[in-house]
């Protein structure tokens, strides 16, 4: 892929912009948050290039903006995010991704790492046995189609009902783990065929668990809030999606909106962003869809997060409550979302995109849990299981300027394909071992493609978004195990 090198107008250390006039048909300008260093890693690929092609989409406003992690997606940039008018805007399934609501939850644990070290192998195991993982994988619910409409209904509310998990954990939960709008009969059979098994399993790509501990508190305040209390104290962070059945959402409705930008006339300047008008019979068919995959998505880590606290239980012989196994969060960040916003001082219904980005919105916001008002929502940033992630809080200053959002992870330097080149001969495991990580995954070849050297340093990635003002920085974990997809 040849590097990158069209305009951009620096505005500030922060914020760098693709002006409208670059291509002609650009409804807004692209803008992109980065330091000088990232943004020369992005322009390696052709993800600012993206960035501008979203521009034309029909009802956009504001800018077509990426956050620091982006990197090159199917049409849309992974990092990116728009909004278009619900009246008179698109929807497209390249502005969400094939893995529909992707995204990260977060419990605590009352446990040391001195407590926890012994045992990190048992536990790493123990992880590994009690969720399935790996691609095609089946869990252990078994449902039938009448019951899968129900979780496409109800998202982490169905798995809560059935057992897996705690009342208080939807209260932690994006959109209280199930979205409205939801409808199952605009779900192929092909993709509920996918979705039957899979309910509670983890996945491959870069999905993952990780047992971390807390190496550094930057707002105790907000860290409180969270029950993180203190540097040593061992964390629990899930990163899944919506398995086969998202996959397929996307795959058969990119199908749709070809056929639907074809009829509406729709002039696009990269087919891959296919989309519809969102008040279209396809554009309100594709986002009941695409919230019925979003529910599935969070039905998946509610049990998947329910079993972890099964296996901290066998492994340290207390309850999961004695355990102090609470949830911080759970945030999407694969999702486009009706909301509310200010623009240019007017107030407008839009649909946001968030794909590769979390939302993140400030202190004092209906949407956020009553025990975070004070602090702003939870904003969980994992990094590549081989450095730390992070744990950040909703702005003000990200609300009116990017729709309440930020960063969603690391964001990839290297291909899969590229990433594997690259170790060929290296042994990952024993890399992460000299590090201080058990790792234990079934499939080694993917552990490669996975590596940190395929991976920006999310630590430059958060302090972006901090400085930004986009989100801002409450604590950093640094892994000690990893279950890997």
């Amino acid at each position: 892929m040849p590097r990158w090198e069209g305009p951009l107008k620096k505005r500030d250390d922060y914020r760098w912009e693709i002006p409208q006039s670059y291509k002609p048909g650009m409804l807004v300008p692209g803008l992109i948050y980065s330091s000088e260093a990232l943004l020369e890693e992005t322009k390696e690929e052709q993800a600012l290039e993206q960035v501008a092609n979203v521009a034309f989409l029909p009802g956009i406003v504001s800018y077509s903006m990426a956050m620091p992690d982006i990197h090159w997606g199917y049409g849309f940039p992974i990092g990116g995010v728009a909004a278009m008018r619900a009246r008179d805007g698109v929807i497209s399934p390249g502005g969400v991704g094939y893995d529909i609501n992707c995204g990260v939850r977060l419990l605590t644990t009352s446990l040391s790492r001195e407590e926890v070290q012994p045992k990190i192998e048992e536990l790493v195991n123990r992880l590994y046995s009690d969720i399935p993982s790996g691609l095609g994988t089946s869990g252990r619910i078994r449902v039938d189609k009448r019951e899968l409409d129900k979780v496409l209904l109800h998202g982490a509310r169905w798995a809560v009902e059935k057992g897996y998990g705690w009342a208080e954990d939807l209260e932690a939960t994006e959109e209280s783990g199930a979205m409205k709008g939801a409808d199952p009969d605009r779900v192929s059979a092909r993709a509920k065929d996918r979705g039957l098994p899979q309910i509670g399993t983890l996945g491959s790509g870069n999905h993952f668990l990780e047992v971390g501990v807390l190496e550094e508190v930057y707002d105790p305040a907000a860290a409180r809030a969270m029950g993180i209390e203190r540097v040593g104290q061992v964390l629990l962070l899930i990163h899944s999606g919506s398995r086969g059945l998202g996959h397929q959402v996307c795959d058969d409705y990119l199908k749709v909106m070809e056929e639907a930008a074809r009829r509406y006339g729709i002039q696009l300047p990269d087919r891959q962003l296919a989309c519809a008008p969102f008040s279209s019979p396809e554009g309100q068919s594709y986002f009941a869809a695409m919230a019925s995959a979003a529910n599935y998505a969070w039905a998946n880590r509610q049990a998947m997060a329910h079993w972890a606290r099964e296996s901290f239980s066998q492994v340290f012989k207390r309850s999961p409550q004695e355990l102090g196994m609470r949830m911080v969060y759970d945030v999407a960040h694969n999702i486009a979302k009706v909301e509310e916003h200010r623009v240019d001082g007017q107030k407008l219904t839009l649909v946001v995109h968030r794909k590769g980005a979390t939302r993140a919105f400030p202190p004092g916001h209906p949407d956020v849990p009553a025990r975070y008002q004070k602090v702003g929502q939870p904003v969980l940033i994992p990094g590549d299981m081989g450095r730390y992630s992070f744990v950040a809080v909703g702005t003000e200053q990200g609300m009116k300027e990017a729709f309440g959002s930020t960063c969603h992870g690391a964001g990839r330097l290297q291909s899969r394909a590229a990433a594997k080149r690259s170790l060929r001969g290296h042994d990952v495991a024993q890399e992460l071992a000299r590090r201080g990580i058990t790792v234990k995954t079934g499939s080694w070849s993917g552990l490669a493609e996975e590596f940190s050297s395929a991976y920006k340093d999310v630590a430059q990635v958060v302090e972006v978004a901090h400085n930004a003002g986009l989100s801002r920085k409450v604590a950093k974990a640094r892994p000690i195990g990893v279950v890997k997809g």
